[in-house]
């Protein structure tokens, strides 16, 4: 089939590159965001897709809005057989939807019904789910409610974060949608509606909800940090100054500390949460690198009573 890929960042390059890979389909262009400005200089940079697809030599499509005239035209006049897309994150109009006649197929990293939306597999992980998946089904004007055509499962382990979980779907998931692009030009896959039941759904998750709020249970403050990592960053306060967390670690027979509490010794960094204490492994702080918990803990002398949060 004559495929036009859509998508924008690093995790859907590795489905791109297995239907490059494929001797059964030609990808023809790929549709991805534009340019945008990233770094501290913010310089305009194109995004890992379009990077991937100029290493190729495949024409890029850069719209705007999905819906413009001059991009709806040049993809009638692509002729695609069928679009499949992982993460372009723009949403399709009917006209676009109407132009390949096998329409547009997503990679999706849930096991639909569940997390629809944007960041499936932070809210998978916030919500302690054991087990994850992908799943590719036929686009329509719902919001990730079309049926399905195939799905691939994945163990969630207890210190995945995000980025990790992510990185093993994305490469899982590839084989899946070039799986389902042949059984789409066989005829020998048909998309079964999702079920009435089990919906739930997966905003993006915005910095706000990457505070992490001490008087939660332990076990809350590991999935967030775990699940905002490496975006949108968890983080707290200290001395009225951001600080990002990267790692925790739950520590159920330690004794009690107050909410937020810090008690720092040579090798560790406890803090006090609605449970039991919770150590950290590394932080960041404002404007600096990444470092372990118990260097920073010692440049800024942690004092006794001493706390994290508001």
């Amino acid at each position: 089939m004559r495929l036009v890929f859509a998508g924008t960042p690093e995790v859907a390059v590795p489905a791109l590159d297995a239907l490059l890979a494929s001797d059964r389909h030609e990808v023809v262009a790929v549709v991805t965001r534009p340019d945008a400005p990233a770094g501290r200089g913010r310089r305009l940079v194109a995004s890992p897709i379009a990077d991937r697809a100029a290493e190729a030599g495949i024409e890029i499509l850069r719209p705007r809005r999905p819906k413009e005239p001059a991009f709806l035209a040049r993809l009638a006049e692509i002729a695609p057989d069928c679009c499949p897309v992982v993460a372009y994150g723009a949403l399709l109009p009917r006209a676009a939807l109407d132009v390949p006649a096998r329409g547009w197929v997503n990679l999706h990293f849930s096991l639909l019904p569940a997390w629809r939306g944007a960041a499936p597999v932070q809210h998978a992980l916030l919500a302690g789910d054991q087990m994850t998946g992908a799943s590719t089904f036929q686009i329509e004007e719902g919001l990730d409610s079309g049926p399905v055509y195939g799905v691939v499962t994945e163990e969630v382990r207890p210190l995945d974060t995000s980025g990790d979980l992510l990185t093993r779907l994305a490469l899982a998931g590839s084989g899946l949608l070039a799986a389902t692009m042949d059984g789409i030009e066989d005829g020998t896959l048909v998309p079964r509606p999702q079920p009435a039941e089990g919906v739930s759904h997966a905003p993006k998750l915005t910095v706000a909800d990457a505070e992490v709020d001490w008087a939660a249970p332990a076990v809350r403050v590991d999935r967030v940090v775990r699940a905002c990592t490496p975006a949108p960053g968890a983080w707290s306060t200290f001395r009225g100054e951001r600080i990002k967390l990267r790692q925790v670690s739950q520590l159920p027979d330690q004794p009690a500390l107050e909410p937020g509490e810090l008690r720092a010794d040579k090798r560790t960094v406890r803090v006090g949460t609605g449970s039991h204490p919770v150590e950290l492994a590394w932080v960041q702080p404002q404007g600096k690198r990444p470092m372990p918990a118990a260097d920073w803990a010692r440049g800024v002398r942690v004092a006794e009573g001493e706390r994290l949060g508001g």
